[in-house]
């Protein structure tokens, strides 16, 4: 399982509010993951999903399309993945590993 944080930023738009932007993002994730392909988390900055990487990539390419169709003439993705292949791995694995150092 791989884990990626995505930044999805719609450039030349007629406010500088992204807000609805981020609710299409997030309802598009909340189907996604209703489906069973992934797992995510929205945050102030980015968001983080959690799955098998080919179905990130889909996942990803939908998020980056979605400000287009809501009018966005750019879109600027950031997109930083953590792929690790000796064990899973998990985005709770990964704050439990760190939680278990700091006890």
């Amino acid at each position: 399982m791989a884990i990626a944080e995505i930044t999805v930023i719609p450039v030349g738009t007629a406010s500088t509010s992204l807000s609805a932007y981020v609710a299409d993002i997030h309802r598009y994730l909340t189907d996604e993951q209703a489906k069973g392909a992934i797992s995510f988390e929205l945050t102030a900055m980015s968001t983080i999903v959690e799955g098998e990487f080919d179905e990130l990539l889909r996942v990803i390419r939908g998020m980056h399309e979605l400000p287009f169709a809501s009018g966005a003439q750019r879109v600027c993705t950031s997109v930083k993945f953590d792929d690790r292949r000796d064990k899973q791995g998990s985005v709770a694995q990964k704050l439990r590993s760190v939680a278990d150092k700091l006890d």
